[in-house]
């Protein structure tokens, strides 16, 4: 969900120079300044777009080359040895699981397959009795996984991984390494919503972030501004992707324990992390806990968390002490 823009201001004293393009099935864009003078932008691009590259590679299930698609296509008992990047992104879910008694889970697919989210698109409202046979597939539990080999296989079929809120962060992540191996001081590089930034901006101060404002059917109104730098912002939320049934909203967010979409009082949940797959991941799992426990969870790690949430006709906002110190004075409305 692309939920950001950088608010730049005009008579800019630095000389910035901005590329783009199409990845995972959505947009990327890069605005940097300060690169030595060795460094052209034909090469920036180029290590961007291998960095890009290798995540496909490794764990973009919609590309059915990829090693999280081949996984996802064996049967039970074939052990794959899976990469180092894959490793490391798999670690972080399993770690994210305990840390959310299961209620972020990589295995959910059969459940937003079963619910419409997922390649197939929509689907008729699912029978409980579906619900149950998709959940019977779902959980780490049916994961065999060995870090000290990095060797990877299903206990039961039809198991599958889905490091869609991971894997876009780590893409950022890694092209961010690669703009430091370059020299690069100062840029801000987005990947469909996901942001990181370092240094200053073309003003020769912080990075200023949008938080949008959750309005259906409207884009560009902004709830609020962040003033970031060496940080990752990423946002989830229910207010773009969703379905109604009998009068009740159904979000694009499975909550893994229940098998059905998450039903509560949570609007967007906005992280600011030193990782852009850390910031990915805790978004989605605060959205799946709800506003208690995920502002529980906040404070308790010292998470940077501005969270929305229903309250009756209107929107509530909900901070935790860390997203304070990003949080631009007198910027909310």
């Amino acid at each position: 969900m692309l939920a950001f823009c950088c608010l730049v201001a005009c008579g800019n004293p630095g000389r910035p120079v901005q590329m783009g393009g199409s990845v995972f099935g959505t947009s990327w864009s890069l605005t940097y300044l300060g690169a030595p003078d060795t460094i052209r932008p034909e090469q920036v691009r180029g290590d961007i777009e291998a960095a890009f590259a290798r995540v496909n590679k490794s764990m973009n299930h919609y590309d059915e080359t990829s090693l999280i698609s081949a996984f996802n296509a064996a049967p039970a008992g074939v052990v794959f040895e899976v990469d180092w990047d894959f490793t490391y992104v798999l670690k972080a879910a399993l770690t994210l699981s305990g840390v959310t008694a299961g209620a972020y889970d990589v295995t959910v697919s059969p459940l937003s397959d079963l619910w419409g989210f997922g390649p197939d698109g929509p689907r008729r409202f699912p029978e409980s009795q579906e619900v149950e046979q998709a959940m019977a597939k779902v959980g780490l539990r049916h994961l065999e996984w060995q870090p000290s080999t990095r060797s990877l296989e299903k206990r039961v079929p039809d198991v599958a991984l889905d490091f869609s809120s991971l894997a876009k962060g780590y893409a950022v992540d890694m092209a961010a390494d690669a703009l430091d191996d370059l020299g690069v001081a100062d840029f801000m590089l987005e990947v469909g919503g996901e942001v990181r930034v370092q240094g200053n901006s073309p003003r020769g101060d912080a990075w200023r972030i949008a938080i949008e404002r959750p309005e259906h059917g409207v884009r560009g109104g902004i709830q609020a501004a962040l003033t970031v730098s060496e940080a990752a912002i990423a946002t989830s939320g229910d207010y773009r992707n969703f379905f109604e049934h009998n009068g009740q909203r159904y979000s694009h967010l499975i909550d893994p324990r229940s098998g059905y979409p998450v039903q509560h009082d949570v609007v967007s949940v906005t992280v600011v992390h030193g990782s852009a797959m850390m910031a990915d991941a805790w978004a989605t799992a605060l959205t799946v806990v709800g506003s208690s426990e995920a502002m529980a969870l906040a404070e308790s790690r010292g998470l940077a968390v501005y969270l929305l949430k229903r309250s009756g006709e209107d929107v509530a906002v909900l901070r935790s002490p860390a997203m304070k110190q990003w949080l631009e004075e007198n910027a909310e409305p």
